[in-house]
């Protein structure tokens, strides 16, 4: 049977609510979209899945009117689509909360959520409208605060938000949840099924996380290359079968279940899956990293003789007169990977851009290999020996419209200059080495890096800063967005240099991934460290009591 046969044999006996047929879009000699068909019902969640550069990117973009197909047809409904803009999307009914935000930090909640509207704006009503849309689907939110005091997880609460007050009738997620914490995703999807069903509304969602596709899910359909490789009622399908038509191969879920977003955390352990184990994840991490954790004061002690590369002390931060960070304190032994897990907006993304050297600490100290840091003065953290993957890659990881080359020489500059001009020869040589070494693929390293897949664009990252030879690599959210393959090599490639001797700081809202990666877990709660656990001794309950500011 074919995937068109297949995909007939399953379509219900309803129009549906979006229909695309022979959807096509090509870069010059790069397919992007290959005659892709998929049905789309009212009253239903269809996952689409795809590995980065699979197509579900220029496939929502034509939905939208972003791009303008080559050939093939959209229906909506009965009817015809010719989308050629964002607007002619919105009155059809169809709506995309987009994975990267579109916010303007500088405006409040309620004033990003109106952008676009006509007319005469009320203030009142607005702020009323954030408040019911809030209330209705879960999503708590004051319509009054600045976007750039929100946290990563609130600033995907008001895109959802934006979209959805204007009630569209097919809604695209892509990847909603890759800043949200686990219990904000089981609420978020808890609603949307609860409305998909009570308001027969149409929803697409985009993820990489198979156990929230298996989970969330009516049907699903899997790109693979810019075509339809799979279709199938959820209900009749396993993520074995949805691992193996994204990437084309088969995959070991209990090695590569982090990635794949199955490893639920029982006892400190992965969940069996049924595959034969491996070992580099199916026994608890080495914590014989030269530090003594103190699971009641929140620090860890170094052993004897041992000098940390990372210590943070009683770093408290004030923003705005809120407190952000408490009388923080860390320490992290060279090669030791530790991870900073919490509920999102506890403090990880002050702690981050603290690290970054974008905001001082009004006490505290920072010190680097035994050496305190002058973290007033600009650029101190990165010649004292650490390097940072920030949370929001995009807004500071990356300058977007600069070339892969660019990118990747900026905090080297005096690696390619001498009196005071670039040698072009020096910098595209480091970056064809650096681009063949992180398997970075583009056409050339001229190209922008806005143009390359998200799973790209942090190896950029990641090879800026790791070809600079830290001690430290602070990894802030380092795999939202990612596809497996993505992930799989992220986590690789952070192993490899703490086996190296660099000490990594894990911040990540991801429990699998701190599981599957860090010999320690500290938790974050209100600014402060309330425990912090051999990876080894980790339980959900105990997790659960210390992310709540319980002792445990």
């Amino acid at each position: 049977m074919t995937i068109d046969e297949r995909a007939r044999e399953l379509t219900p006996p309803t129009t549906p609510a979006l229909r695309l047929r022979g959807i096509s879009k090509r870069y010059g000699p790069v397919v992007a979209s290959d005659g892709v068909d998929l049905d789309v019902h009212h009253g239903e969640i269809h996952g689409l899945l795809g590995e980065n550069g699979a197509g579900k990117s220029t496939l929502m973009k034509i939905l939208l009117g972003l791009v303008k197909r080559d050939s093939g047809t959209i229906l909506r409904g009965e009817e015809p689509a010719d989308i050629t803009s964002p607007q002619e999307a919105v009155a059809l009914g169809i709506g995309m909360v987009h994975q990267h935000f579109s916010l303007i930090d500088a405006l409040t909640v309620w004033e990003n959520v109106i952008l676009g509207d006509t007319g005469k704006i009320d203030r009142t009503a607005a702020c009323r409208q954030v408040e019911e849309v809030s209330r209705r689907y879960g999503l708590p939110i004051d319509p009054l605060a600045r976007v750039d005091r929100l946290s990563a997880g609130e600033r995907q609460r008001v895109e959802l938000i934006k979209c959805l007050r204007r009630d569209p009738s097919v809604l695209i997620l892509d990847e909603p949840t890759s800043v949200l914490t686990q219990a904000e995703s089981a609420e978020l999807f808890t609603v949307l099924r609860q409305v998909v069903r009570t308001e027969d509304r149409a929803v697409i969602l985009i993820s990489h996380k198979l156990a929230e596709i298996t989970a969330a899910t009516d049907r699903v359909t899997v790109l693979r290359k810019g075509r339809v490789v799979f279709h199938s009622e959820t209900s009749a399908t396993t993520p074995q079968e949805l691992a193996r038509q994204m990437v084309g191969r088969d995959v070991s879920l209990r090695a590569e279940g982090a990635a794949l977003g199955l490893l639920p955390v029982d006892g400190g352990r992965p969940a069996d899956t049924g595959t034969a184990p491996d070992t580099a994840l199916d026994t608890a991490p080495d914590i014989e990293t030269g530090t003594a954790p103190d699971t009641e004061t929140g620090t860890a002690s170094p052993a004897p003789g041992v000098v940390p590369a990372l210590r943070l002390r009683d770093l408290t931060v004030t923003v705005d007169g809120v407190t952000a960070l408490s009388d923080l304190s860390l320490d992290i032994a060279p090669g030791e990977i530790l991870g900073l897990y919490g509920v999102e907006g506890n403090g990880q993304s002050v702690l981050g851009d603290l690290l970054s050297g974008l905001v001082l600490p009004t006490s505290g100290t920072v010190e680097v290999g035994g050496r305190p840091v002058e973290l007033d003065r600009p650029g101190a953290l990165h010649r004292a020996g650490l390097g940072i993957i920030p949370e929001d890659r995009h807004s500071s990881g990356v300058v977007l419209d600069m070339s892969i080359a660019e990118n990747l020489v900026m905090k080297s500059l005096g690696d390619v200059s001498g009196r005071g001009f670039i040698s072009r020869r020096k910098m595209y040589g480091i970056a064809r080495r650096l681009a063949a070494e992180f398997n970075i693929v583009a056409p050339s390293m001229d190209t922008p890096v806005r143009s390359l897949s998200g799973g790209n664009q942090q190896r950029v990252v990641l090879a800026r800063e790791l070809s600079a030879g830290p001690s430290v690599l602070v990894a802030a959210q380092p795999t939202h967005g990612l596809d497996v393959g993505a992930i799989e090599d992220m986590y690789q490639r952070l192993q490899d240099a703490a086996s190296g001797g660099v000490a990594v700081l894990l911040i990540s809202t991801e429990l699998e991934e701190v599981m599957a990666l860090a010999s320690r877990i500290a938790v974050i709660c209100s600014g402060r460290i309330t425990g912090v656990l051999p990876t080894g001794e980790a339980t959900a309950e105990r997790l659960g009591m210390l992310v709540g500011g319980v002792a445990a």
